[in-house]
């Protein structure tokens, strides 16, 4: 869930309306103390941030907050809170009520897609400042890490090692080697959201707005149903619902987006002349033979651009698939790459799948990600038998879930699987060809939302925020809080991304 954007700044002309920004003007300060900037009661320090699929960094403010692990022992085992603030470019018109961005996985640090955040919420940052807060259990400060008594990383299954048995055994290593350091009980959704209060306190604001995106658009929505107080209005970009059961329904989800992208494809005369047999059933039939067979495939290392040989696998061509089908650019290359892996020429393949591995690397927290869905999501899913005649298969929902079996997990309060009724405005983002959170998901949560309002993008993936002129209509929402006034002619002209007809791209 992504991969995604963010935001924050305060200034002394608005000291006494936000309570939020306090200065020191005293002379004699050392080069530390003049460099640091207060917002509420947090010191905020120049930072440098970025990522591993960032692009480039992007300067920032950056601070800690602890909390107690365990809300309920206030004096106990703290945590520190990774927080960065991106101060609003206009200076002289900030507004009281920061933008919190909420990232997605569950897993993802929200610090790490800064640059991200801050291009997608450009129009946003003008007059509000951005705050990004990594959830416990992932960034640099608070990590669930699966590590052993070295320090050394706990080595995860491959996808062809992950089965259930496998799964359960490392999660029972990682939650031992946890022990005295961190309890993975306290790791959900639920502590996530009094965190945010916590910072928001702290800041010294009343209200704030909640930027959410995939698993975040959750965090989102249960903060505002605990806080309504504090919310001043959602952005929801891949929504996923409160009663959803996160990786219960990802084969279903995939196959229908599957559907979607060979329709397309069947649409345009020049694809279905170059493609007569339909992506899924290439995918259907390649991911059989694989089974069957692993084969050893010699190609040419992306990174290094050295020979290298290596076993491809049906688990890794479906896993590849699934992911690039997040992104309708990426997913346009996956036609003439499987079309060919089809005719026996699995090099390009293979390439991109050890690129993407190597790229993808260390983006989640595993441990964090089994604190949330064992706590919220594994006693409710209930396998469907529609999943085995799906690409991804029976097995993927048993998978998603396998850790549970060994991982300490807390519980979810009684209503939290309730679906969020509330007046806050609320602008829901979803892409036609998202296939984790699609657009039916959004339309679910829009039914307890009176005031909001539902943008399907065409042709898109998963998180759209900063698509075409989303920027520009994100911001107008946030300024005038009526979703419904928003003039989204702009969107007609996002479509579909044609599938690569070669490796030159659509069409000679």
């Amino acid at each position: 869930m992504r991969t995604c954007p963010a935001w924050i700044a305060a200034l002394a002309a608005l000291c006494c309306l936000t309570a939020c920004t306090t200065r020191d003007d005293a002379t004699a300060k050392s080069p530390d103390e003049a460099a640091r900037r207060m917002f509420g009661s947090i010191a905020f320090e120049p930072c440098t941030l970025s990522g591993a699929l960032a692009s480039s960094s992007i300067n920032a403010q950056c601070a800690r907050l602890d909390v107690a692990e365990d809300p309920k022992q206030p004096h106990g085992r703290q945590i520190p809170l990774n927080i960065a603030w991106l101060p609003a470019s206009d200076k002289g018109t900030t507004a009281p009520d920061p933008v919190f961005f909420l990232a997605g996985g569950p897993g993802q640090a929200a610090t790490e897609y800064a640059a991200e955040i801050d291009l997608a919420l450009r129009e946003v940052r003008k007059h509000r400042d951005i705050v990004l807060i990594d959830q416990r259990g992932t960034g640099k400060l608070s990590p669930l890490a699966c590590r052993d008594a070295n320090g050394v990383a706990l080595r995860l299954p491959t996808e062809d090692e992950a089965d259930a048995d496998a799964l359960a055994d490392y999660a029972a290593r990682c939650a031992k080697a946890l022990e005295g350091k961190a309890d993975p009980r306290f790791y959900t959704t639920t502590q996530a959201i009094g965190d945010l209060d916590a910072v928001r306190k702290a800041l010294g604001v009343q209200q704030i707005n909640l930027v959410g995106v995939s698993y975040g658009t959750r965090v989102a929505q249960q903060f505002a149903a605990k806080f309504p107080a504090h919310t001043r209005s959602l952005v929801l970009d891949g929504v996923a619902p409160n009663d959803l059961v996160v990786g219960g329904e990802f084969a279903r989800t995939f196959e229908r987006a599957l559907e979607r992208q060979s329709a397309h494809c069947q649409s345009l005369p020049t694809c279905r002349e170059r493609y007569p047999r339909d992506l899924r059933t290439q995918l259907r039939g390649l991911k059989q033979r694989l089974e069957a067979a692993p084969v050893q495939v010699d190609f040419r290392d992306p990174a290094t651009a050295q020979r290298r040989r290596d076993t491809l696998t049906a688990d890794t061509v479906v896993g590849l698939t699934h992911l690039f089908s997040y992104m309708p650019q990426m997913m346009s290359l996956m036609p003439v790459v499987i079309d060919e892996a089809d005719r026996g020429e699995y090099a390009p393949l293979m390439a991109l799948a050890q690129l993407v591995t190597r790229n993808m690397d260390g983006q989640m927290s595993r441990a964090m990600q089994w604190s949330v869905i064992c706590a919220e999501d594994a006693d409710r899913y209930t396998l469907d038998p529609a999943d085995a005649d799906t690409v991804l298969g029976a097995e993927t929902g048993p998978a998603f879930f396998a850790a549970c079996k060994a991982w300490p997990h807390g519980a979810r309060p009684a209503n939290f699987d309730q679906p969020l009724k509330s007046n806050v405005p609320a602008l829901l983002l979803s892409g036609e060809m998202d296939p984790v959170t699609p657009p039916a998901y959004g339309e679910r949560v829009l039914e307890g939302l009176p005031n909001g309002r539902h943008f399907v993008l065409r042709g898109q993936g998963h998180n759209v925020g900063a698509t075409g002129c989303l920027p520009k209509l994100v911001g107008q929402f946030i300024e005038s809080l009526d979703a419904k006034s928003l003039d989204a002619k702009c969107l007609d002209s996002i479509g579909y991304v044609p599938p690569f007809t070669g490796y030159n791209g659509w069409e000679p």
